[in-house]
């Protein structure tokens, strides 16, 4: 009988997974799991609450017998160990591996080949990835202090054009319609509410709606042109290997991307929305 295997695809805003039996695959979603803001029982429960029900094994866990999770923020010990203890509870008879998603990105992107992965996303991150492990990564400092170029920081700078007033009448017009804010609201919301950077991240969207205005344009190849400068180009293998790219942003703006590849002398690799298929190829051998 093959191997019951679960697979696990989290960033910060949504978390994707598939069952693997044999050539069955089951695919749900789940909201994010950042264990920088869920402690271990509220991840145990969010689990029961929205993966459980949906993966079709009713009370059938056991069946699983590897669960292969790959998840932003888990490149810290103790918060992998928290997320690993959580799953255990839910699948007792699993093998459970609990990696950081820059890893996954890589293992799905590059396979088993040398390459530059960088996830852009609502957080971003790069690295550079020998075929077997992770040799360098850029430090990834956050959505407060960095995460340049991914939707947190690109939503910010939408929000910064829109309260600073910079944004002219036209775009200003666009923003008012689309969002029924105020400048309390938003500062609330990032100031005082949880899980600022995913709201922060939810106003790129705007940026996907208004292509071709000139002051998004100019927030795009700021923003993403950011993560090149402080990051991709710093790796001394940047230009003598392909640069592979994963996430919402980097695939909903990969003209820009390729552009800034063009621009900085870089070979664009693979650029996808999310790793999960590169990640059932990688662990279906």
């Amino acid at each position: 009988m093959p191997t019951v295997k679960l697979i696990a695809d989290s960033g910060s805003t949504k978390a994707e997974w598939c069952l693997m039996r044999g050539k069955r695959r089951t695919t749900v979603f789940t909201q994010g799991i950042s264990p920088y803001f869920f402690d271990g029982p509220q991840i145990e429960s969010l689990l029961r609450a929205e993966l459980l029900p949906t993966l079709g094994l009713g009370k059938r866990q056991s069946l699983v017998e590897e669960v292969h999770y790959y998840g932003t923020g888990c490149i810290n010990r103790a918060n992998s160990a928290m997320v690993a203890k959580a799953l255990g509870c839910l699948f007792p008879e699993a093998t459970v591996r609990v990696d950081n998603d820059l890893l996954g990105a890589a293992r799905a992107l590059c396979g088993h080949q040398r390459g530059l992965a960088c996830i852009l996303g609502t957080g971003s991150n790069s690295c550079y990835f020998d075929g077997r492990r992770i040799v360098k990564n850029s430090p990834g400092l956050g959505y407060v202090l960095g995460d340049e170029g991914s939707g947190a920081y690109l939503g910010r700078k939408v929000l910064q054009y829109y309260l600073y007033e910079t944004f002219d009448e036209d775009l200003r017009a666009r923003f008012d319609a689309a969002y029924a804010t105020t400048a309390a609201e938003i500062l609330d919301q990032v100031y005082k509410k949880p899980l600022a950077n995913r709201y922060l991240a939810s106003y790129a969207a705007f940026l996907a709606a208004n292509r071709g205005h000139y002051m998004v344009e100019n927030i795009l190849e700021d923003g993403l042109n950011d993560f090149f400068f402080q990051h991709v180009i710093r790796y001394k293998k940047s230009r003598s290997l392909p640069v592979h790219f994963v996430g919402g942003i980097a695939f909903g703006f990969r003209d820009v991307i390729q552009e800034l590849c063009r621009n900085y002398g870089l070979t664009v690799g693979q650029v996808i929305r999310n790793p999960m298929e590169g990640l059932v190829a990688f662990h279906g051998m």
